[in-house]
């Protein structure tokens, strides 16, 4: 019996090695080669992937802020909790590969009445084999029973792969978490550089209002004045203080929106902003952010952590067929248990009281009422599923790239057309107010000349912070670099 126990074992170890999985092959991606909105050339594909997040963005003050935003983000805190749940849960399904594994005791007392047999079928009792007597006593009797042992109880043999499957699901399960928590990462990265920049604008627009306000109340005192010398106009007097009025409104919505930009990141790092973080940089400074070479072969979006995500749950849909076809084979469950019993506990452990029991049994499924055929197409049709949402992944990622690169191309010819329109809205303004100094003109174009700067002066801020957050959302659309050592886990 022990030899027969020891080959059944081996067997099952032979045997657990197979699966019924169907052959993966990843899905062709359902996106062009190359990005439309990308110029011409050649870009190592590797070098993109190494592009990490201090790499791409060098200043140092945006640096701590998403170093903090890392340590103390409490969506990403859940994302790595997630990641943490999911590895359990990998850990509790492998576990079904092998036996469980108990020491038992036991001790078993039964009362009898008088009249009674402890072995007889009329009375419905049993002593466990042990300690019965054959003649019921007149007085009723207690009949008692110990056992120790070691054993395993209802084992399956994995013969046909499903708890294998399982166990590769619940993986591949594991893997999409992990990849979840890396986009909750990047995602959090960009978020964090997007609101640093918007409170870099915040303090540029500030700074042009105010500066406009000076420039239109000094305006305002020198009309006030000819006014009361007799040289000007009430008109021009009521011309000039819409434009102070204008201005203080504007400075206050300004002020508002920069309040509210930095509750945003205090948010996002999940701590108040130190007060040694300067937002003085200019948001024209060159070392804001990196840029990213051009000619990237869209095939790095299998990279992409969502993408990945996506394959990674594919896989596992994958799986579980394997599960749903094992179910149509046998399973054999193993129960086996060693030890020592005795009717009295001074002879658990005496000579001659071993005791074993092994007790195989095989399931055959012959009748499931269409259940098993069911749960098989239903593993099918969730595959198809995963595989469309795959594709559709893809085809997200790459509309999200195409859109950042298309953008940056044309940010940047807006960027110079507007800098030269500055350029001559300041130069306009600067004429006319010498003409109006010098009496050859009223106010009126004076007072055109400081709205059209102004307005200018404004986007040209807008349009230098949307050319800096789409190259941070051009780093995540591409997945971030694969370089984690160069962030914190």
């Amino acid at each position: 019996m022990r030899r027969s126990f020891v080959l059944t074992l081996m067997a099952a170890v032979v045997l657990s090695a197979c699966t019924m999985e169907p052959h993966y092959s990843r899905p062709a991606a359902p996106v062009p080669a190359n990005w439309n909105g990308d110029a011409t050339g050649k870009a190592d594909k590797a070098s993109v992937a190494d592009i990490g997040w201090r790499e791409f963005f060098p200043d140092p003050m945006l640096q701590r802020l998403i170093e903090l935003a890392l340590a103390n983000n409490r969506d990403l805190r859940v994302a790595v909790l997630n990641v943490q749940a999911a590895q359990a849960q990998y850990r509790i399904q492998r576990a079904d590969l092998f036996p469980t594994v108990s020491a038992t005791g036991l001790e078993q007392i039964e009362r009898y009445p008088a009249g009674v047999s402890a072995g007889s079928s009329a009375g419905g009792a049993s002593s466990g084999g042990a300690g019965g007597s054959s003649t019921a006593p007149t007085h009723g009797y207690t009949v008692r029973y110990y056992e120790v042992g070691v054993g395993f109880t209802s084992y399956e043999i994995d013969l046909f792969g499903k708890i294998r499957s399982l166990k590769h699901e619940a993986l591949e399960k594991y893997f999409q978490t992990e990849e979840t928590r890396r986009g909750s990462q990047l995602t959090l990265v960009a978020e964090v550089a997007s609101a640093y920049l918007a409170i870099l604008a915040d303090e540029s627009i500030l700074k042009v209002t105010r500066d406009t306000l000076d420039s239109q109340t000094a305006s305002y005192n020198l009309i006030k004045r000819s006014l009361d010398a007799g040289t000007s106009t009430e008109l021009a007097l009521k011309q000039a203080a819409t434009t102070v009025d204008t201005a203080r409104a504007n400075l206050a919505a300004y002020t508002r929106q920069e309040a509210q930009d930095r509750n945003a990141l205090m948010l996002l790092i999940g701590v108040p902003v130190p007060e040694d973080i300067s937002f003085a940089t200019d948001i024209n400074a060159e070392n804001l952010s990196a840029d990213v070479p051009v000619g990237i072969p869209s095939d790095v979006l299998t990279r992409r952590p969502d993408v990945l995500a996506a394959e990674h749950q594919l896989v596992a849909a994958n799986a579980d067929i394997g599960a749903a076809r094992a179910a149509f084979f046998p399973s054999i469950l193993l129960t086996a248990q060693a030890g020592t019993a005795s009717t009295q506990l001074s002879g658990l452990f005496k000579s001659g009281s071993g005791a074993w029991t092994f007790s195989p049994q095989i399931n055959l499924p012959i009748f499931t009422g269409g259940r098993n055929t069911a749960n098989l197409d239903l593993s099918k049709i969730e595959k198809n599923v995963n595989i469309a949402q795959y594709e559709k992944a893809l085809q997200s990622a790459f509309r999200e790239v195409d859109d950042a690169l298309a953008a940056r191309n044309t940010l940047d010819e807006q960027l110079t057309a507007q800098r030269a329109l500055l350029d001559d809205a300041s130069a306009s303004y600067r004429l006319a107010e010498m003409r109006f100094r010098n009496g050859v003109d009223s106010f009126l174009p004076v007072l055109d000349a400081q709205r059209a700067l102004y307005s200018a002066q404004q986007a040209v801020v807008s349009l230098e912070l949307l050319r800096l957050q789409n190259m941070a959302t051009l780093y995540k659309a591409l997945g971030g670099g694969m370089k984690e050592s160069s962030g914190v886990r």
